[in-house]
């Protein structure tokens, strides 16, 4: 399950001509930007989850605030109609959480990859914040409901889910958030499953992470 390629797929051309209109910029770089976002998030929830507290946090967050019901209005959520949960739709609070003090860093990766200048970029990150946390609650929901799976799920699916965002071009964002993990693993790869036989990129990680 790609949660990145999820999030790309949400943004419709109607949700794409609202967020260009609101930063004043064109669609196709407000798009851009955009990817470029949810993949920082993407990596820093990954990043956040990679520790039993981290992924203990995510739990207790998504069980609070993030059910995933904002998804079901995303246009309305996105122009400030749509009624949610004010801490569902805090962007800001979601982008100081999971980018701490990376955030400004990535944002002037993205502004150099989209071209959008950095004004526009952090007009633009707490509104597009809460879609990946709402999406985020709605795969659990959804997880939980059909096969039972815990946080355990949702952390292979963030890890699988940089990993893709990774492959896609960002590597220089997921590797500021990240802080290098993707990339060290991945070099191993390789040479472990030879050697060892073993599950993979993330068979070994989580192996490290929770001792399996």
């Amino acid at each position: 399950m790609d949660l990145f390629k999820m999030l790309q797929e949400q943004m419709s051309g109607d949700l794409i001509q609202n967020l260009s209109q609101q930063v004043g910029a064109n669609e196709q770089q407000t798009a851009q930007a955009a990817q470029g976002i949810f993949g920082a998030l993407i990596g820093g929830l990954a990043n956040n989850a990679s520790t039993p507290a981290g992924l203990g946090a995510l739990s207790s967050a998504l069980d609070k605030d993030h059910d995933g019901s904002i998804m079901d209005d995303l246009l309305g959520l996105i122009n400030g109609t749509a009624p949610v949960n004010p801490r569902a739709a805090n962007g800001n609070g979601i982008i100081k959480h999971v980018l701490g003090g990376n955030q400004d860093q990535v944002a002037q990766q993205i502004s150099q990859s989209s071209g959008l200048n950095m004004n526009q970029i952090m007009k633009l990150m707490p509104i597009i914040a809460p879609i990946v946390l709402g999406l985020l609650g709605k795969l659990r929901s959804n997880n939980q409901q059909n096969s039972g799976g815990g946080m355990m799920d949702i952390a292979q699916i963030l890890m699988g889910s940089a990993q893709s965002a990774q492959s896609g071009g960002l590597g220089n964002i997921l590797g500021t958030v990240l802080g290098g993990v993707l990339n060290n693993q991945q070099a191993q790869q390789q040479q472990q499953q030879q050697q060892q036989g073993s599950g993979g990129l993330l068979g070994d990680l989580f192996g490290k992470i929770f001792g399996r």
